[in-house]
């Protein structure tokens, strides 16, 4: 752990100093390759010296990340890349709760009918429009809006017509 929290220390001094991505790797090379590389030799001498089971939970952790251990450590030398996956898992988080929720909507339509409002509210925060705010716009230019274009009423559409 002591090792991967050196790591994530790294990756929050980049961000607390906003480094562009050449300079996050710049800062990954110098501060983190070191840890990386005594952090594959502190596995290594584990194994050997069977300090670690191998077939135990953690040897087999052990062999998993030793085996990947290039594609483990990519993250060092792009600078674009994240350290983790967790902001892709943030990402979708609430697409999975939705899928389990929609489980139980009562019928197949009622899921379709929340998964559309769901995608709505999606967009909403993905534009940074207030969901409130656009509803009630929508209910009051509804009539007014041709059947042709719905896309008018669209939350990506509609800071266009508040400003």
């Amino acid at each position: 752990m002591v090792f991967i929290q050196k790591l994530y220390k790294v990756e929050h001094e980049a961000r607390e100093r906003k480094l562009d991505a050449a300079q996050r790797k710049e800062l990954r090379l110098d501060e983190s390759l070191p840890v990386i590389n005594e952090f594959a030799k502190w596995m290594t001498e584990e194994v050997k010296q069977f300090t670690v089971l191998p077939k135990s939970p953690i040897g087999k952790a052990f062999a998993y990340s030793l085996n990947r251990w290039d594609e483990l450590s990519a993250y060092l030398y792009d600078g674009i890349l994240e350290i983790d996956n967790n902001l892709a898992e943030n990402a979708i988080r609430p697409i999975a709760l939705g899928r389990k929720n929609y489980l139980f909507a009562g019928s197949h339509d009622a899921a379709k009918r929340a998964a559309c409002i769901y995608s709505f509210f999606a967009i909403c925060k993905k534009h940074d429009v207030n969901p409130y705010e656009w509803l009630k716009y929508v209910f009051e230019n509804l009539m007014d809006t041709r059947v042709t274009e719905p896309e008018k009423l669209y939350p990506q559409n509609y800071k266009e017509t508040i400003t």
